[in-house]
C-alpha cells in the first residue's frame, strides 16, 4: 500500500533540506504528527495539513519519539495549533515537554545559547493536561488505524519507535540511525548509527533494533531522513557501525587527545563505508553532510566511556 498509505513527508527546515523530517499520517479524515522539529519547524508542518485534506481540528496526536529537540522542540508551539490534539511521549520524557527548563539547559550545556537560540528558538511548555505518557506496546487508535508505541532504548532512555501496523512501516527517530539521501547509491540507502549525548548504550542500542527488525517492517522512517527499504541489510549495516564505534571509543580512550582522536576515527569510519557503498564524494564533501553527527557521536561515545569508568570504579 505504499502508493497512498496516507503517510506524508515534511521536511522540517532544520539545518539543511533533507537532514529532519517529520511525518504526518492521515486515516479518515484524521491525521497524527510523528515528531516536529523544532519551533520553526511549525508553519511546514501547518502547510501539509490542507494538501492532505485536513485542518489543524482533524488532527488528534503528536507523537514524538524522543524529547531531543530536533524531534520534539516544536512541540509546544505546535500544540498551540492543534486545538484538539494530544501529545504522545514517553514518561521520561512528559516532564520536559511540561516545563522544558530542564531539557534547554541541557542542550544549552552541549550547543551554548546562542545556537540554542539560532536554531531552536523558543521551547513553549504543552498543558500537562494534553500530554499522555505511553506505555510500552500501548496502540493508539487513529480513526481505526492501530499505531502501535515500542520503547526502544540505546539512543535514549525516553526513545520509543512507532509501528504503523497498517502500513507495516516503523517510525524510528534516531534507534534505527541516520540516513541521509546525500548518501544513496545504486546500492540503494547508507546508514550509520547516532550515538549522541548522553545516554548512548550499546547493548540497548542493539536490541532495539533487533525488535523493530522482528517486526519484518516493508520500510523504516527515520526522522533524518525519509523512507528506507532494504531493512535486513541496514540493521547488520548498524549493528556492525555501533561495535565498531565502540571499539574505536575504547582505543582512544587512554588518550589526553580522546576526543580528536573520536572525531578522526569516526571520519575514517564513515568514508570508508561510503566509499564500499559506492558514493564517490570526498572528505570534504563526507565533513560538510555529517560533520555535526561525528562531533555529537564523538562526544556520546565519551560520555559513555565515562559512565563505564564511573560504573567499573564503583563495583
Amino acid at each position: 500500500m505504499h502508493a497512498d498509505d496516507g503517510i506524508h513527508t515534511i521536511d522540517t527546515g532544520f539545518v539543511r533540506p533533507g537532514f529532519d523530517a517529520a511525518y504526518l499520517i492521515v486515516e479518515r479524515g484524521h491525521g497524527a504528527y510523528i515528531d516536529c522539529g523544532t519551533g520553526f519547524s511549525v508553519p511546514r508542518l501547518l502547510a501539509a495539513l490542507e494538501p492532505a485534506g485536513l485542518s489543524v481540528a482533524d488532527v488528534d496526536w503528536l507523537i514524538l519519539t524522543h524529547v531531543h529537540l530536533d524531534h520534539a522542540g516544536g512541540a509546544g508551539a505546535l500544540m498551540a495549533r492543534l486545538p484538539n490534539a494530544r501529545l504522545l511521549v514517553h514518561p521520561r520524557g512528559a516532564r520536559h515537554m511540561i516545563d522544558p527548563t530542564q531539557l534547554w539547559a541541557g542542550a544549552s550545556a552541549v550547543y551554548g545559547e546562542a545556537e540554542m537560540q539560532r536554531a531552536y528558538g523558543e521551547l513553549v511548555p504543552v498543558a500537562r493536561e494534553r500530554v499522555v505518557e505511553s506505555t510500552d506496546e500501548q496502540v493508539i487508535d487513529l480513526a481505526g488505524r492501530p499505531l502501535r508505541c515500542l520503547y526502544t532504548p540505546g539512543h535514549a532512555k525516553h526513545h520509543q519507535a512507532i509501528h504503523d501496523t497498517r502500513a507495516n512501516v516503523c517510525f524510528t527517530g534516531d534507534v534505527f540511525g541516520l540516513s541521509y539521501r546525500d548518501f544513496d547509491t545504486a546500492a540503494g540507502p547508507f546508514i550509520l548509527p547516532t550515538t549522541s549525548p548522553v545516554q548512548f548504550d550499546p547493548p540497548a542500542l542493539h536490541a532495539s533494533i533487533d525488535r523493530l527488525l522482528a517486526l519484518q517492517p516493508d520500510a523504516m522512517y527515520p526522522t533524518h531522513f525519509g523512507r528506507v527499504e532494504d531493512i535486513q541489510r541496514l540493521a547488520a549495516d548498524l549493528h556492525a557501525q555501533i561495535d565498531a564505534m565502540v571499539e574505536l571509543a575504547r582505543h582512544a580512550n587512554d588518550s589526553p587527545y580522546r576526543h580528536e582522536l573520536l572525531v578522526e576515527a569516526l571520519t575514517v569510519l564513515y568514508a570508508q563505508r561510503a566509499a564500499a557503498h559506492g558514493w564517490r564524494g570526498d572528505e570534504a564533501t563526507l565533513v560538510a553532510l555529517l560533520g555535526t553527527d561525528i562531533e555529537l557521536n564523538a562526544q556520546g561515545l565519551e560520555v559513555w566511556l565515562d559512565q563505564e569508568r564511573r560504573h567499573a570504579s564503583s563495583h
